[in-house]
C-alpha cells in the first residue's frame, strides 16, 4: 500500500502557511506579528484563534531585541523549553520545575509546583524573555512578583491552555500589562499550550533569522 503525500518538510511548511494566509485576515498586523499569529494557527489547527492573539505596542521589537541580546529564556514547563528551536539559540533555555527544593517549596506553601518555582527565576528574570504555556499559576504569581516591583522581564509570551484559571490569567496579563510596564504577547481564551507558546517564540527567532513566510 503506498499513499501519495507530500514528503519535503519545506514544501509541507509551505504549504500549510500558504493555507493560513487564505484563512486568516492577517492585514493589520506587522511582517512580524503575522509570523507569530501564523505559528500559533499552525500549532493548533484552527484559524479562528488567530482572532484571539493579542500584541503589546512593541511585544515584537522588544523581544527580537532580547533575543539578540541573547537574554534568559524562562519557561514554566520543560515541554515549552523542548519545543524551542535549539539551532537558534545561543544559550540553553531556563526551566526550574523539577529542582529538588521547588517540590518541597510548593508543599510548605500548599501552591503549585509552577508556582514555587517562580522563587528561582528572581536572577534571571531582568531583561528576559518568559514564556509560559502550560501553568495558569505561573502567570498569575509573576504578575504579582511584578506588581511587588520584581525586576522586568523585556517579553512575556503568555498561553497557557485549559480550563481552570487558564482564560483568566491571560486576561488578566492583558487588563495590566500597560500599569505594570510589560511587554507581552497572549492568545485569550482557554485555546493555547506549550507547543503554541514555544512557537510564538521561534516565530520570533526566525524573524531574528530572516525566515518570513
Amino acid at each position: 500500500m503506498s499513499y501519495n503525500y507530500i514528503k519535503d518538510p519545506r514544501e509541507i511548511e509551505k504549504q500549510s502557511f500558504q493555507q493560513i494566509r487564505a484563512l486568516t485576515d492577517l492585514s493589520s498586523l506587522s511582517k512580524q506579528q503575522q509570523q507569530v499569529v501564523m505559528r500559533v494557527v499552525h500549532s493548533v489547527g484552527i484559524p479562528q484563534v488567530a482572532d484571539q492573539v493579542r500584541f503589546s505596542e512593541n511585544a515584537c521589537s522588544a523581544g527580537m531585541a532580547a533575543l539578540q541580546r541573547q537574554c534568559a529564556i524562562l519557561c514554566d514547563v520543560e515541554m515549552v523549553k523542548q519545543g524551542l528551536t535549539k539551532r537558534m539559540l545561543e544559550k540553553q533555555p531556563l526551566c526550574f520545575l523539577n529542582q529538588p527544593e521547588v517540590a518541597d517549596l510548593a508543599k510548605q506553601s500548599g501552591e503549585t509546583r509552577s508556582m514555587a518555582a517562580l522563587s528561582l527565576w528572581q536572577q534571571h528574570i531582568q531583561g528576559s524573555v518568559v514564556v509560559i504555556g502550560n501553568a495558569p499559576t505561573a502567570l498569575f504569581r509573576l504578575l504579582e512578583m511584578l506588581a511587588a516591583g520584581s525586576e522586568k522581564p523585556a517579553l512575556i509570551i503568555a498561553m497557557p491552555v485549559g480550563f481552570v484559571g487558564a482564560q483568566e490569567s491571560k486576561q488578566a496579563l492583558w487588563e495590566m500589562h500597560r500599569e505594570l510596564g510589560i511587554e507581552c504577547i497572549t492568545l485569550l481564551g482557554r485555546e493555547g499550550g506549550s507547543a503554541v507558546s514555544a512557537a510564538t517564540c521561534n516565530a520570533l527567532l526566525r524573524c531574528i533569522n530572516g525566515e518570513y513566510y
